[in-house]
């Protein structure tokens, strides 16, 4: 009882599979009134936080949880989980300057740690490349590329640690079992 108000026990720690199209901000509200990924999630859908966030143009994996300590414990680096993406750029680039990468790089002041890229295919004006990091600075792969002289004209997270975004299509959402939670993230690491 709280202020003569029964609270219900606590949820145990629950968490989603989230493809985030691009065009949707990762916030609860946007003062700006752009469209947001909770309002595009099924009704029947808990009150949900985002293990880190998506910018407005990127798309892919976007991990949900009911647990507001298990989110921000999976967004901090100490954990070391790999975040992979698929960048399509605009411009040219060969192997050996991503291979540079993975000393790290400091752009406009910002220290970026080692990053792996490789390139898929390059192309006469765009390039695929993947990248995988286990910082997550906001916008980092677009600013890592940027100083590389390429344009992100495309950004899709396509695992987040062990968690990967598969076959799930553009905007569904799917639990990820519970069985599945206590493999990866240890049953210490749950709420029950």
């Amino acid at each position: 009882m709280v202020d003569g108000r029964l609270i219900g026990a606590v949820e145990p720690s629950r968490m989603w599979r989230y493809h985030k199209p691009s065009g949707l901000v990762t916030t609860h509200r946007d003062p700006a009134g752009r469209a947001t990924v909770f309002e595009h999630l099924p009704p029947n859908m808990p009150r949900v936080i985002s293990v880190g966030r998506l910018d407005l143009t990127s798309e892919g994996l976007l991990l949900l949880t009911n647990d507001g300590e298990l989110a921000r414990r999976l967004e901090l680096p100490a954990n070391g989980w790999l975040r992979r993406y698929r960048a399509r750029a605009f411009g040219r680039v060969e192997q050996g300057e991503l291979d540079q990468l993975k000393d790290g790089i400091t752009v406009d002041g910002v220290r970026y740690g080692p990053i792996e890229a490789k390139l898929e295919r390059g192309g006469a004006s765009n390039a695929w490349i993947t990248m995988s990091l286990t910082e997550g600075k906001n916008r980092e792969v677009r600013r890592v590329l940027d100083a590389l002289g390429l344009k992100v004209n495309r950004l899709i997270r396509v695992s987040y640690g062990p968690f990967q975004l598969g076959t799930l299509e553009p905007g569904a959402v799917e639990e990820i079992q519970r069985k599945v939670l206590k493999d990866q993230l240890g049953k210490d690491a749950l709420d029950d």
